[in-house]
């Protein structure tokens, strides 16, 4: 024990011996400056994580002289072009009330109006998913259920009992589609009606991560999704200050669950699984996900706003489908929505919770406000009864069978479209769809030209990139003239082939240019500054 302490003080004298050459404040100065490079370097480092280095040499690229202004300049040009038209039309919008009311007459105005919206029946890629007219069947009853209850809101459930009642029926209902009466769910599966997908993925996201917090003390939130997610995780992540790692998908266009697994650190709050997701139609592994859900005790949110309302069905009906709800161990929320294959008013959709322990963490509760206490369950305080209405009117008058009748359509129809795709010289079927959605691409030709084509004939799909292709959302509409969408198909691919090339007007150049630029932050203020002159 003295040899030891004799050694520590002979290190400390030549400690302080070699130490006393330096001045007081250079030592104190030291350590707080080799902190300050370590925090930099640590940020740099971050930042390279994040960005990567080449949109950070971008950024500094932009800086240069004369740079900033070109950019700007071609940009201008860019939006003018995605405008298409649409200046006159918002030259003309009205910017004060008339001076007389217009009374009766407002009908026939509105009449003016819905001329100029494009001939959606039959030809746009989901959007409507209610078939026929809408002044017949299934579209005039909902429109009648909305009228009756348009004046009601359930922020005044004292008032209107009834709409109280209707929104707790339609959660339950749609609760047992998705595994509310299967023993492994817990019984106490719970949830909301709110205005859409974003909104009930916006409540999933921000409930999860109040949730975590309170559970795991988590302050620096993180999430976990496929780059095949919907765009709604990156609103929420914005909204809600959550770090958003971004997971490619596996060579069949799925979620990587292996991906998902290095990703997870102590700031994980949740992780995303689609059933089906929105580009492609294929439904995440999510029984693998819940486990890794469940092994280090973290969220699950399954994204069922497409297949909530067709997956059930279609399992009833025999097609080979995945378990996706909450039966699956790990599964903490899940969005579905009523107004797609739901059939019920645009504007309506269902949040749902494993059980209320998480839920409590959806409500906002004030007590200190003048007005009295206040507490509500969704992102929206008032909101319009009337589609509460129309939804429960949905669901009550198709029932069961009717579903079963709806989903057997669809999915015969999107077969047959996948079929009649994959017959096509040049084009090719992405991924094994496990749903109604088929999307496609080309080695042949420039696919976003082939779309060029069908917006010509009327048709409105949607554009995808990674890889550059389209995909059409099949619905009720689609069930009687699918043959004449493939047959367009057909046509158009056969013209692209025989004079390649952009098309006066179309916009393939813009999505092949977009798809290409390694600045994704000029792709962001692009769209950002479309959005700013359209509304």
């Amino acid at each position: 024990m003295e040899a030891a302490a004799e050694l520590a003080l002979r290190l400390r004298a030549e400690a302080n011996a070699r130490l006393a050459r330096y001045e007081p404040l250079a030592l104190v100065a030291a350590p707080l400056l080799a902190l300050l490079l370590a925090r930099a370097l640590h940020a740099a480092a971050a930042a390279v994580a994040d960005r990567g280095l080449v949109a950070i040499a971008i950024d500094a690229v932009k800086l240069l002289p004369g740079v900033s202004s070109y950019i700007a300049a071609e940009k201008k040009k860019v939006v003018d072009k995605m405008q298409s038209g649409g200046a006159s039309t918002k030259n003309n919008r009205r910017a004060e009330l008339p001076t007389i009311g217009l009374s009766e007459q407002v009908i026939k105005e509105l009449e003016t109006l819905k001329v100029k919206d494009v001939d959606w029946q039959g030809k746009c890629s989901g959007t409507v998913y209610i078939a026929g007219s809408e002044s017949e069947g299934h579209f005039e009853l909902i429109n009648k259920a909305y009228s009756m209850f348009s004046h009601t809101n359930p922020l005044h459930q004292d008032v209107f009992k009834s709409v109280a009642q209707m929104e707790a029926e339609v959660v339950a209902m749609t609760a047992a589609l998705l595994g509310s009466k299967e023993k492994s769910s817990g019984g106490q599966i719970c949830g909301n009606m709110t205005s859409g997908g974003t909104e009930s993925i916006l409540l999933a996201v921000k409930t999860s991560r109040d949730y975590m917090q309170s559970k795991k003390g988590i302050t620096k939130p993180e999430m976990i999704i496929a780059e095949s997610a919907h765009s709604a995780y990156d609103k929420a992540a914005q909204y809600f200050n959550i770090k958003v790692r971004r997971v490619p998908v596996n060579k069949e266009f799925l979620a990587d669950v292996k991906g998902f697994k290095r990703c997870i650190n102590g700031n994980t709050i949740m992780m995303v699984g689609s059933a089906p997701g929105f580009p492609h139609g294929l439904i995440d592994p999510i029984e693998e996900l819940g486990e890794l859900a469940s092994r280090y005790d973290i969220c699950l949110h399954v994204d069922l706003c497409l297949g909530g309302f067709v997956l059930p069905f279609a399992r009833k009906l025999g097609y080979p489908v995945p378990p996706f709800d909450f039966s699956v161990k790990g599964v903490t929320s899940i969005s579905s929505d009523v107004h797609k294959y739901g059939l019920a008013p645009k504007g309506t959709s269902i949040v749902l919770y494993r059980n209320h322990e998480i839920r409590k963490h959806q409500f906002v509760a004030v007590t200190e406000w003048t007005g009295g206490l206040y507490v509500s369950p969704t992102i929206a305080g008032s909101r319009p009864g009337g589609l509460i209405a129309g939804a429960w009117a949905a669901m009550m008058s198709l029932g069961l069978n009717g579903y079963l009748d709806s989903t057997s359509r669809i999915m015969e129809v999107s077969k047959k479209i996948q079929r009649g795709i994959e017959e096509i010289p040049g084009l090719f079927v992405i991924g094994k769809p496990d749903m109604t959605v088929v999307a496609f691409g080309s080695d042949v030709v420039d696919i976003f030209e082939v779309n060029d084509i069908m917006s010509s004939k009327g048709w409105h799909l949607n554009a995808l990139q990674r890889p550059n292709s389209l995909h059409i959302c099949v619905t009720l509409q689609h069930t009687t003239i699918y043959e004449e969408f493939l047959k367009d198909l057909l046509d158009s691919v056969n013209t692209v082939k025989a004079n390649p090339g952009p098309i006066s007007g179309g916009m393939a150049p813009i999505y092949g240019a977009a798809g290409k630029m390694p600045d994704r932050g000029t792709v962001r203020e692009l769209l950002v500054e479309f959005m700013d002159s359209s509304c």
